[in-house]
């Protein structure tokens, strides 16, 4: 059974509509991935299409570390921080409430080089751009339907994707859900956010004394980031980006509006917040309909097995909590879940 482990130890960062799906045999393991066109999900890194070394995160900002997962999750830390991937913020954040024993850190290559990392490591076949419709049982196998192509077989099914898109499913999983687990699954809660990514000409300036700045008086801004300066990649041949986070409330106001005109909302409330802004080369808006989850199922213990034979089993932030401990402690769950089936 080709099961590794390390693909599967951040599974909330695979995108919306995704899952894992492995296949007995000398191939090993396939995961494919949903809609974004690369690596991240939630953890989100997009390039400006003027300058691939431009980047913004355009959903987790930073992670905090908690002295209790400092000691429970250490091996993942230290893996991190020797590879580079992680590294101390060192920039100012105004507004940002520290708790004692607080450790916070940034991704220089973006958050979704922490997803890149596990997924190198796991050896696993990545697609993107695939949108799980259907799943059905057939011949003791799980044959998977894509909005295109040829519905595929496999052995082990793992989905991560937002709770509510896991209900969207059509096809045999929708009957094998019981009613118990189904209530469950309901009761997940999340928030919705928008995002605002600009990116600049290399040379421009933008000229405030923090990398980010967390905002209590703008119903539509919740925090801006300098990202390249949170990130402490500043360099004069690659311009500046910036990242615009939206309140909650504005959000659900606006989520079935066109991204045009959303943009051009939060757009017109950066300016009030700093006048004189340069004008950016492009920008990206990107709506985070399932953001953070506000409320995780009582008593699932990081995942949810729908079917033991053959294997289905759900897992992600929707089970934990929306950070990456969260992310860690459900993919252990749910290789533990996978470990005592096979």
């Amino acid at each position: 059974m080709g099961v590794r482990a390390p693909g599967a130890e951040l599974n909330n960062a695979l995108p919306p509509h995704s899952c894992a799906l492995f296949e007995k045999g000398p191939h090993g393991d396939q995961i494919a991935s949903g809609l974004l066109p690369d690596h991240g999900g939630r953890m989100a890194t997009a390039r400006s299409p003027c300058n691939p070394q431009s980047t913004v995160d355009l959903g987790a900002q930073y992670i905090t570390r908690t002295p209790h997962y400092a000691k429970k999750h250490q091996s993942f830390y230290d893996e991190l921080l020797a590879h580079g991937i992680l590294k101390p913020l060192t920039s100012l954040i105004e507004g940002m409430v520290m708790k004692e024993g607080d450790c916070n850190f940034v991704a220089p290559q973006g958050l979704s080089s922490i997803v890149k990392h596990y997924l190198e490591e796991s050896g696993a076949e990545v697609s993107f751009r695939h949108r799980v419709t259907r799943i059905n049982l057939r011949n003791d196998k799980w044959e998977v339907s894509k909005e295109t192509g040829s519905p595929e077989r496999f052995d082990i099914v793992v989905l991560t994707m937002p709770v509510p898109q896991i209900l969207q499913l059509r096809g045999d999983i929708a009957n094998l859900i019981s009613e118990c687990q189904r209530q469950q699954l309901e009761s997940v809660r999340y928030s919705s956010r928008y995002a605002l990514g600009l990116f600049y000409e290399a040379g421009t300036k933008i000229d405030v004394p923090w990398a980010g700045q967390y905002i209590t008086s703008n119903p539509c801004t919740r925090f801006i980031s300098i990202d390249n300066k949170k990130r402490n990649i500043e360099s004069s041949e690659v311009g500046p980006s910036l990242v615009v986070h939206t309140t909650v409330p504005f959000a659900v106001t606006y989520l079935e509006h066109s991204t045009e005109d959303v943009r051009e909302l939060i757009y017109q409330q950066l300016e009030s917040i700093l006048p004189g802004l340069p004008q950016p080369v492009v920008t990206k808006c990107q709506k985070w309909r399932y953001s953070q989850v506000i409320s995780a199922p009582a008593n699932s213990h990081g995942q949810l097995t729908l079917h033991r034979e053959p294997f289905l089993v759900c897992g992600g932030d929707g089970f934990t909590q929306s950070n990456f401990d969260g992310c860690v402690s459900s993919a252990l769950c749910v290789l533990e879940a996978l470990k005592n089936q096979i």
